[in-house]
Parts: C-alpha cells; sequence; structure tokens
C-alpha cells in the first residue's frame, strides 16, 4: 500500500472526528438550555442545593467551564481538547473528567460487545455458509431458521424476557450485576466464574438479536458464490465437499462481511449500551444513563464523540486489514 493512501486513509479519519466533534460542540449551544442552569435547578428540586445565591453559582462554574468565552474561543478550546482526548469534566461527578468515567466504564463494555459480536459473527457465518451450500443435510441447514426467526426480537426486549424468565422465574442464572454482593474483584478463578455467570443472560440476548441477520447476509453470498468458475472448477475437479465448502466456497464468501462487521458496530453499541442498563453492568450505558439522569452534558456528548471516533478508527483500520485479507485487492495509487 502506498504513502498516499495511507495518508488519504489517514486524513478521512481526521476529517470524520472534525465532523463529529464539530457537531457534539454546536448541538447543544443551539439550544437555549444552559446545563449549568439545568444542573444547579436540578440539584435545588432533589434539596441538594438551598438556591440561594444561585446566580453567583452558575457564573462560577460557567467560567470554570469556559462557558463565558466568545463562541469562537470555545471551540478552539474544545477542539484543542479533543485533540488531545480532553473531552471536558463531569458536570454531575465533578472533578472527575468525562475520560475518566470512560476509561472506567470502558472495559466492561468492550468485553461484553467484543465476545457477543465475535461469537454472533462466527456462528452467522457459519449457519448462513451451510444454510446456502447444497450439499449440507438438511437437518443442518435447518438450524439457522430460530435464529432468523429471532430477528423480530429486539436485544433490549429479549434481554427482558430472558430476564424474567430465566432469572426471575426459573432462578437459573442472576437478576444482574456484574458479580456477586460482596464478592471483591480479583483474578481468580472464582470471581472468573461467578463473572462470566453474570455475562450469560446480556451476552445471549445481544448474540440472539444479531446472529439473524448474518445468516441472512452470509446465505445470500453463499448463493452468489455458487455460480462461480472457481467453485464450478473445483467440483470439476473431483475435490472433495469439505475441501470446496472451506477453501473455494467459506473463504469468498466470507470477505464482504468482514466490511459488515466493523459497520455493525454502529448498531451493536447502542443495543450494547442498553441491556447493560438492563442488567445493571458498570458500562458505558451506566455512565451515560447516570449522565441523563443529571443532565451531565459533557458526559453524554463525549461518550457520543468517542464511540464515533472509535467505530470511524476501526473503518480505517478495515482499510489497511482489507488488502491482507484478499490478496486481489490492489489499491490505486
Amino acid at each position: 500500500m502506498s504513502l498516499r493512501i495511507i495518508l488519504k486513509r489517514i486524513g478521512f479519519l481526521v476529517l470524520v472526528v472534525w465532523a463529529a466533534a464539530t457537531i457534539t460542540f454546536f448541538i447543544p449551544r443551539i439550544s437555549p438550555r444552559n446545563p449549568i442552569r439545568e444542573r444547579m435547578a436540578e440539584l435545588a428540586r432533589t434539596g441538594g442545593f438551598s438556591g440561594q445565591g444561585m446566580e453567583e453559582v452558575i457564573a462560577s462554574y460557567s467560567a470554570r467551564f469556559g462557558l463565558d468565552k466568545p463562541l469562537l474561543q470555545q471551540y478552539v478550546d474544545y477542539m484543542s481538547g479533543v485533540a488531545r482526548l480532553d473531552f471536558g469534566v463531569s458536570l454531575n461527578k465533578f472533578p472527575k473528567t468525562t475520560v475518566e468515567l470512560i476509561a472506567e466504564a470502558l472495559p466492561w463494555s468492550l468485553g461484553l460487545m467484543l465476545a457477543t459480536t465475535v461469537i454472533a459473527f462466527v456462528l452467522g457465518m457459519l449457519l448462513g455458509a451451510v444454510a446456502a451450500w447444497p450439499r449440507a443435510p438438511s437437518w443442518l441447514r435447518s438450524f439457522a431458521t430460530p435464529f432468523v426467526l429471532f430477528m423480530g426480537v429486539p436485544p433490549v426486549l429479549m434481554g427482558v424476557l430472558l430476564l424474567f424468565f430465566v432469572a426471575f422465574r426459573l432462578k437459573w442464572l442472576p437478576l444482574g450485576g456484574a458479580y456477586s454482593i460482596g464478592t471483591v474483584p480479583e483474578f481468580s478463578l472464582g470471581f472468573i466464574l461467578d463473572l462470566a455467570r453474570h455475562q450469560i443472560l446480556p451476552a445471549t440476548a445481544l448474540i440472539l438479536g444479531s446472529v439473524g441477520a448474518w445468516v441472512l447476509s452470509m446465505r445470500g453470498m453463499g448463493i452468489t458464490i455458487q455460480g462461480e468458475d472457481y467453485v464450478n472448477f473445483a467440483e470439476h475437479k473431483g475435490l472433495n465437499g469439505f475441501t470446496i465448502f472451506r477453501d473455494y466456497y467459506l473463504r469468498n464468501a466470507l470477505l464482504p462481511q468482514v466490511t459488515g462487521l466493523v459497520l455493525a458496530l454502529g448498531t451493536v453499541v447502542p443495543s450494547a449500551i442498553v441491556t447493560e442498563q438492563i442488567f445493571g453492568l458498570p458500562g458505558i450505558g451506566s455512565v451515560l444513563n447516570d449522565a441523563i439522569r443529571a443532565n451531565d452534558f459533557t458526559v453524554i456528548y463525549g461518550i457520543v464523540l468517542f464511540i464515533t471516533i472509535a467505530v470511524a478508527v476501526m473503518m480505517v483500520l478495515l482499510e489497511f486489514l482489507y488488502p491482507l485479507l484478499d490478496p486481489r485487492i490492489r489499491q490505486e495509487a
């Protein structure tokens, strides 16, 4: 890959980040609502603030967060902060920064999303490929049908159903939480097993909600691959069915799905965030929900910008990875 292509992709990433940061900067400022005033009013309503001298407090906090500066100066300060990965200070959990809150919650969300996305992708690819392969037994191809039917149930509703029937009624698994109450997090087999037990239901909800889409996508691609010349040539050479399925059929049908894997993260992230909240997991979803309830605008828009940047980075990495997956691809200089 030429240096020009690499610089072009990096420039695209910078452009996306700049556009996302600019939108997240101007959206809250279009509204006439003052985030500092909203937070102070919330404290006054809940009894955490007497209300006396509120204007002085609002002016002090506005100066602390730079809201008293001209709009252009605020924009310059905000963009310089984004360049340093500084998304501002939390209004609700001052003096903690948005980056600190994200860093505390990210391992929980990242572990859940990576595990469920990979499992759903691999399972969907295999079931979809088998469903389209004419030599596969009919009983094996029928395995894909239930997962396709589950597509009609959103992961959030699936999580509620699993929580009610499996955890509440049958009591097979915990109702929620990342680990049992009273357990001290440590690197031990007992804690890992307890942690995994609490992740089964949220992971199952996300997997069941996404496998069906991969099955249909892979099945459609597999049907297209069957008519290709290299597949017909392999069959005429007398190669056994498993070799044709693995080397000529599955590998070529899998390549376009890699692009869909990264694009799917845009839909997996919102589902995972809401699912975390349902099961009480200390991930990005819980941080975002707390920020919404507390009118913590800096954390809300910081998380949105962070997710946008993460997806954009993965898309650029895919551009660099794709030629390695398919040697037939040649980037034009």
